[in-house]
């Protein structure tokens, strides 16, 4: 997991050159896990001022390819992006509201999980995501819900 180093630590030690806008979204992300490319640029221009949406999807990028970043993909949901990357963890999802909680596999490592038949793959990832609602979105329902 590379969340154990200051981000322009995790960026030299990707062997990418360090910049604002990629420690801006460092940062950010460090913050909020879990979100959204327009989360993250909005957040980036209120740092650092003009940067481009183009930018920031090209930072997002970069360091999804290097390690520092998991990108996910919710069913119904923009792809998001967190910090948390190298163990091996899974998604609870809330239905209602959408909030995105990490849950540490109950096996360990990577794959936790494997298929009936594999057809001739080799496995090296499962993820899993529990889909349901959360105890805020619970507890505000309607009592006729």
């Amino acid at each position: 997991m590379t969340a154990a180093l200051a981000p322009h630590e995790q960026l030299r030690a990707a062997g990418l050159r360090v910049t604002a806008a990629r420690l801006a979204t460092l940062e950010i992300l460090g913050d909020h896990p879990h979100s959204t490319a327009d989360f993250v640029a909005s957040g980036v221009r209120e740092r650092l001022g003009g940067v481009s949406i183009q930018t920031v999807y090209d930072v997002l990028r970069v360091c999804a390819a290097h390690g520092l970043l998991r990108r996910i993909e919710p069913a119904g949901s923009p792809v998001r992006y967190e910090t948390r990357t190298g163990d091996n963890h899974h998604h609870l999802i809330c239905r209602e509201c959408a909030r995105i909680v990490d849950v540490d596999c109950a096996h360990g490592t990577a794959p936790c999980q494997q298929p009936d038949d594999d057809h001739g793959f080799v496995v090296d990832e499962a993820e899993l995501t529990f889909w349901g609602v959360c105890n805020i979105c619970r507890t505000t329902r309607p009592n006729d819900e």
